[in-house]
């Protein structure tokens, strides 16, 4: 008996160490926990990393993607590399069809932060101030619990230059550092002024009150992740660059000088009788060889300037690195709109083309979105904030134009096609252009409709709408087109619909 009850002690104490942890064990378990459950509900950060001017083409992630005479239309081998935006791609998603609402700074930006198209803004054309009565992603954010940050060029106030103290914040409750507009290279900085200058201007000052605007941004935006590091939190950094006047600062200045830049072909004067009105004329257009000859060296600069913002890029990333947050952060590139430089014998932005309406975005949340992501389905800015709040979980009532296209992102897909339908349009009603995934369909007030084939002529030269085989496809684009400028109150409705294929 007593051999039994030892036997039976022995096992009892067996199946209690085994199974019953050590208050120091039991102590460990609860913080594992106690830390999964927070990781689960923890809200996840918010950086967007917003350009001025920026074609898609200079980012070298879309080199990969494109056809070689499509990534260097500036000659062989002739363009930027950009190894940190990359890493969004990379660890990411690429959009491939993604358009800014308008492709002017204002509008566009306008459309970016509240979900509506430019019209229902405030905002439609330059130099407008943003409506009040409107929500944006960073007020709805800010309601959550958010620490709300915006850094850099804003345009939605108005066109002062070099100005902060922006009054309406949108949202963004740390605005200190919200620039009205501008796009001088440096900053002359004291305690009781803050002036842009130019590079010749720069180099008289005391070198230590004097900063490169790209810099003076990305440092702020540090200072501001550094401090809010430990709650959740959303920021905007929206850098000058690469708009005009085209100058990058040392040593970046001749990071490409050995590049043997080439006319881009849609530049020939052999198409300046085949191209559209609206692609025709206006300050920003270059007259022919002999101008571009004298502007290879901007371009030059362009590819410099954004070679600096990618390394701005690589700061802000490095940084969530060493302080363990990329899992939880959503990291986001795109820009405002596009610059021509060329093609169509143009400069800057404010047409349909691919190089001023086409912008960069890329966005990389490893808590969600899958690597190597590469997104074909047509865009605008229009669809960000209802998309973006979607992705992190956030519940609104209020009411979106665009779309949340946040499935395309998170869903295992590697690669996401669809043939939707969006639009985008400019300033004022101008012209108004359908795109999907392949199709771009212009209307003009003056012009005849022009049907261009993205996949059979990328160049966009070459007006497909009155090809029979595109009969078909004409009538799609345009009714959809038609039904949406009803839908949103476009301007652009205003066009008469006389151009309705039979």
């Amino acid at each position: 008996m007593k051999i039994k009850a030892a036997t039976t002690l022995t096992l009892v104490l067996v199946f209690f160490l085994t199974n019953c942890s050590s208050p120091q064990k039991a102590s460990n378990q609860s913080k594992n926990k106690s830390s999964l459950e927070k990781k689960e509900i923890e809200k996840p950060n918010l950086i967007i990393i917003h350009t001025d001017e920026h074609n898609f083409r200079t980012i070298s992630a879309y080199q990969k993607l494109l056809s070689e005479e499509q990534a260097f239309v500036w000659g062989k081998g002739n363009n930027t590399k950009t190894p940190n935006i990359d890493k969004l791609a990379d660890e990411g998603a690429i959009a491939t069809s993604y358009y800014c609402a308008s492709p002017v700074c204002t509008p566009s930006r306008a459309s970016l932060v509240t979900g509506l198209y430019p019209q229902a803004t405030g905002a439609p054309k330059n130099g407008l101030h943003i409506s009040e009565d409107v929500p944006t992603f960073a007020t709805i954010l800010k309601d959550q619990g958010y620490a709300t940050s915006y850094v850099g060029k804003w345009h939605l106030a108005g066109h002062d230059k070099y100005a902060f103290g922006v009054k309406y914040k949108a949202g963004f409750e740390d605005n200190r550092y919200m620039m009205k507009g501008g796009h001088a290279p440096y900053f002359y900085v004291t305690k009781d002024k803050f002036k842009g200058v130019n590079e010749k201007v720069a180099a008289k000052l005391p070198q230590e009150k004097v900063i490169h605007a790209t810099d003076f941004f990305t440092d702020k935006t540090l200072e501001i992740l550094e401090r809010d590091k430990s709650k959740p939190f959303a920021i905007m950094l929206s850098i000058p660059d690469p708009h005009t006047p085209d100058f990058a600062k040392p040593p970046y200045n001749t990071m490409y000088d050995g590049l043997k830049i080439e006319a881009p072909i849609t530049m020939a004067s052999k198409y300046n009788a085949i191209k559209p009105s609206w692609g025709k004329g206006g300050n920003n257009e270059a007259q022919g060889k002999k101008d571009f000859s004298k502007e290879k060296d901007a371009l030059k600069q362009y590819f410099g300037m954004v070679s600096h913002i990618d390394d701005s890029v690589g700061r802000i990333l490095q940084f969530l690195e060493a302080n363990n947050l990329k899992e939880n952060t959503i990291v986001i590139f795109t820009s405002d709109h596009g610059d021509m430089f060329f093609e169509h014998n143009r400069r800057n932005k404010g047409v349909p083309y691919e190089g001023s309406a086409r912008i960069p975005f890329l966005i990389r949340y490893p808590n969600k979105i899958p690597k190597g992501k590469v997104i074909n389905t047509a865009y605008t800015n229009v669809d960000f904030t209802p998309t973006i709040l979607s992705l992190m979980d956030v519940a609104t009532d209020a009411k979106f134009h665009g779309l949340d296209t946040s499935d395309d992102f998170t869903n295992n897909k590697k690669e996401v096609n669809s043939d939707r339908i969006t639009y985008f349009a400019k300033s004022g009603g101008w012209w108004v252009s359908a795109v999907n995934n392949r199709y771009k369909l212009v209307i003009d007030k003056k012009e005849k409709p022009y049907l261009f084939d993205l996949q059979e002529d990328p160049d966009e030269l070459i007006n497909f709408y009155y090809n029979k085989k595109y009969t078909t496809i004409a009538k799609m684009m345009q009714s959809e087109l038609f039904k949406q400028l009803n839908k949103y109150d476009e301007p652009g409705l205003k066009i008469k619909q006389k151009y309705i294929t039979k």
